[in-house]
């Protein structure tokens, strides 16, 4: 019996065919789910356009939720952290804050389980090479304990000093605890002599979120730890925007054109510290199943010469495993409280759409709202996405300030009028709200904006304004590669 190829082919042809529809008609009722409209429609796009394509992208990168048995630890460690915090006493509002600031500070303890905390002193630390010393002095005067966490790691020629001193602070019996992200740290030159280095010392150190799917460990790949802080002795602490690595992530091309990272670092020290603490301890539960003690420090710190004092300080974790995007929340909330003048600092500005209301409504309602990025991004998907939002910034009145190429604007961090600052490692952008661990710290107080302010005039005096006639004659290649990738950023 001979087979007819062609009746074959026509069988096959129609199997693709229907096979296609079905697909199509059933992502129409399953990928918007529990999703942000812009979201949902982007991975519809993509299903539609090209089904095969659409679901394996949709089966491997369609959701930001953890594996079973991370999300129970880590909602062990919120849920602990709720009773510990619910035990403490409540802490007063200082006077002559905005009247915003009493319900923000509720709605920030009710996202991240974290309170406010008084009587803080901070330090801003914009050097690059500074601030890893200033780290590195901390942790050789270690008495207990030393805990530091970094999206990105590398034990190079800059970031010796802190290897260094936790290697010795553990050899004399300090307990030393590293955390670095996976991935992040893995594309750096040198992942693996960072690896034999840590091995040959007393530090305990783990990755964060490993992609091991032969192990049990099987998630959307790009979920990653983004945070960067460390706590000593539970008495000093250190957050912000900059990574444990030399200010050209040891990569040959950065060195040939000059390229290096400008960073923002806060050490603070008081009963924030503790807050800090507590987000190393759960992401130390998270990765190794031992539960940590957290205990506010016996002896107060010295306050370093400068440092601002009296500044009172709440932490805001945030992450797939809070359900409610914290920090988005309360980057939000600070966007539509304010009155006279917003600058926000971001090197990767790809917002969703209420953060870009929010942004847009403060500049039309009369607020002077400013934006501090980089000339040329380091990412090109990102830095394509995030050029697209430029001319709904320009034509609501938003004035974009270009930091110069070579160097990377990284800092991340914004001033709210007079009296609210806020700093951490959280990025202004749909990966940082749905997708990283991210930490940010809010700072109440006349003195800390004013020290903030002095930075972001920094910023502002080295860099040039972009104009809407300038951005108005961008090639139409340009602008099209812009609003393609502004479509992927939705993809989350």
């Amino acid at each position: 019996m001979s087979i007819d190829w062609s009746v074959v082919a026509a069988i096959l042809a129609l199997l693709l065919v229907f096979g296609g529809l079905a697909i199509r008609v059933v992502a129409l009722g399953v990928i918007p789910g529990n999703r942000k409209p812009s979201t949902g429609m982007a991975w519809l796009l993509l299903v539609l356009l090209s089904p095969g394509l659409g679901v394996l992208a949709f089966f491997f990168f369609g959701s930001n939720k953890l594996e079973r048995r991370r999300h129970e630890r880590q909602q062990r460690a919120n849920d602990l952290i709720v009773d510990r915090v619910a035990a403490l006493p409540a802490v007063p509002i200082p006077d002559g804050l905005p009247d915003i600031v009493p319900g923000l500070v509720h709605l920030n303890q009710q996202l991240g389980s974290l309170p406010l905390s008084l009587d803080n002193t901070v330090q801003l630390l914009p050097d690059y090479r500074g601030s890893i010393n200033a780290m590195a002095e901390a942790i050789r005067g270690a008495e207990s304990s030393v805990d530091v966490e970094f999206y990105i790691s590398a034990w190079d020629d800059v970031t010796a000093p802190v290897f260094e001193a936790m290697a010795d602070a553990a050899s004399r019996g300090v307990r030393v605890r590293f955390l670095f992200d996976h991935l992040g740290s893995r594309g750096i030159p040198g992942y693996q002599d960072f690896l034999k280095r840590l091995a040959g010392t007393d530090i305990a150190w783990h990755p964060m979120l490993p992609v091991r799917p032969l192990q049990g460990r099987f998630r959307r790949p790009d979920l990653r730890n983004h945070r960067k802080l460390a706590v000593i002795d539970g008495r000093v602490g250190f957050t912000g925007s900059q990574n444990l690595t030399e200010p050209g992530y040891n990569k040959p091309k950065n060195h040939a054109v000059g390229r290096e990272w400008v960073e923002l670092m806060a050490r603070v020290t008081g009963p924030v510290v503790t807050s800090l603490a507590a987000v190393f301890a759960q992401d130390w539960y998270a990765e190794t199943d031992e539960v940590s003690s957290v205990l506010p420090a016996e002896t107060p710190a010295t306050t370093p010469q400068g440092a601002l004092t009296a500044v009172a300080c709440q932490v805001v974790p945030s992450g797939p495993g809070y359900v409610w995007e914290s920090n988005l929340r309360m980057f939000n909330t600070l966007l539509y409280g304010a009155r006279r003048r917003l600058s926000i600092t971001s090197p990767y500005f790809v917002p969703d759409e209420s953060l870009l209301y929010s942004v847009t409504t403060a500049a039309r309602r009369g607020v002077a709202v400013e934006l501090f990025v980089s000339e040329v991004s380091d990412q090109f998907m990102v830095g394509h996405a995030q050029a697209s939002y430029y001319r709904a910034l320009l034509e609501a009145g938003v004035r974009i300030y270009l930091y110069p190429a070579p160097w990377i604007l990284h800092g991340k961090h914004f001033t709210v009028d007079d009296h609210i600052a806020v700093i951490g490692s959280s990025n202004m952008d749909q990966r940082s709200f749905a997708l990283n661990f991210e930490v940010s710290m809010m700072m109440l107080g006349a003195d800390v904006v004013t020290a903030m302010r002095e930075v972001e005039d920094g910023y502002r005096a080295a860099s040039r304004e972009l104009t809407s006639e300038e951005w108005s004659q961008r090639p139409m290649r340009k602008k099209y590669v812009d609003n393609v990738m502004r479509l992927t950023a939705g993809l989350q």
